[in-house]
């Protein structure tokens, strides 16, 4: 008898078969790039996962993707913790100084968006010319967890995601606090897969890139991380509970829209993809109100 195995490649998806939700296991060799394999139609098939994404085991059931998700539901996350000016090459193109401590804001989970066919949704509030993106590395939390050293902080790490922090600029720079311009319902696209630590051992060395209607706009590196992922985790526990399901954005790299001459703007209709090495592409139509 086979021994059940935890997933390496997860995804969430409604199954052509019976129109329910799943979580499934991808076979990484045969798509290596599970967003960019829906996109295009062809037939994308996942072992069913039992249990939740949290103790979930692999099984010989198989279905086929009618429809991804978010790896995560709304109601599994309940809080999206977000790092502003975590690479080198972004502070130096934003002339800012490298800070000390992390730059931290949250966004809400209503905030959660996930891969195509779901839209990055603009309301009007930012149809001034200013929606920004930012492509960016997003970390799950396994457990529940609080004042975490450095040295056992990936011990809570559940998987990595790729990410879109969906930006109203205008609304950002109004004051101090980002949480509102970086908060808007649709603003944080996550997916199109969950991949466990197990497979990337070091989350350091993935190439992110973010790809504007087929142009590349965003072309960095995790190496260029200034608080990398365990003295992030150990930094944002100390004396606050990281609940289980909590995403952590980890910053973002040069190539910004705002920052670029001319500026770029996601319009309605856009085509926006983030892509991240050894997860694949967080594909996305921009959709205004």
């Amino acid at each position: 008898m086979a021994v059940a195995r935890r997933w390496t490649h997860l995804i969430r998806f409604i199954a052509k078969e019976d129109g329910r939700i799943h979580l499934g296991q991808i076979d990484a060799k045969k798509f290596p790039d599970v967003g960019l394999a829906v996109f295009e139609g062809r037939t994308v098939d996942a072992k069913c996962i039992s249990g939740s994404v949290y103790d979930g085991l692999v099984t010989d059931r198989t279905l086929h993707v009618a429809q991804l998700l978010p790896p995560l539901s709304l109601e599994q996350i309940p809080i999206i913790r977000c790092l502003g000016l975590n690479y080198r090459d972004h502070a130096r193109e934003a002339n800012m100084a490298i800070p000390d401590t992390p730059v931290l804001f949250i966004k809400p989970r209503t905030a959660l968006n996930g891969p195509y066919p779901a839209k990055i949704n603009i309301p009007k509030i930012a149809q001034d010319d200013t929606a920004d993106y930012e492509a960016e590395l997003s970390v799950i939390i396994s457990k529940d967890c609080r004042d975490v050293s450095k040295e056992e902080a990936y011990d809570y790490v559940l998987g990595y995601t790729a990410s879109n922090d969906v930006s109203a600029r205008a609304q950002q720079l109004k004051n101090s606090q980002w949480c509102f311009g970086k908060g808007l319902d649709g603003s944080a696209p996550i997916g199109p897969i969950l991949v466990s630590p197990e497979v990337i051992p070091d989350p350091h060395q993935l190439d992110v890139k973010a790809i504007h209607n087929s142009n590349v706009v965003q072309d960095s590196n995790t190496r260029e991380m200034i608080f990398g992922i365990a003295k992030t985790i150990s930094f944002l526990s100390q004396g606050t509970t990281l609940e289980r399901g909590t995403v952590i954005m980890t910053g973002t790299g040069p190539g910004i829209g705002m920052a670029k001459q001319p500026k770029v703007v996601l319009r309605h209709g856009d085509d926006m993809r983030v892509f991240i090495q050894d997860i694949g592409t967080l594909i996305n139509e921009v959709y205004y109100e």
